[in-house]
């Protein structure tokens, strides 16, 4: 039987974060969705926001975070 990986995962406020974009489990925690909610929105390019691909792995900027948490229309 494997262990699943079970790295903690500290997730700085929005505010705090320095980072450009951040990874798909970040991003649906700032934005209160599941993993996959961003994961369909990616595949189907249909939600409010849409990620960057970078080497093949998704990153979600902050800038669209922040304005979709504001209200904003991205």
């Amino acid at each position: 039987m494997q262990q699943q990986n079970t790295t903690p995962v500290v997730i700085l406020s929005l505010d705090q974060e320095t980072r450009i974009a951040l990874p798909t489990r970040e991003a649906a925690y700032h934005l209160n969705r599941k993993m996959q909610t961003l994961h369909i929105w990616a595949c189907k390019e249909n939600g409010p926001i849409r990620p960057a691909r970078i080497n093949g792995r998704l990153a979600w900027l902050v800038a669209d975070i922040k304005r979709v948490l504001s209200g904003e229309v991205a």
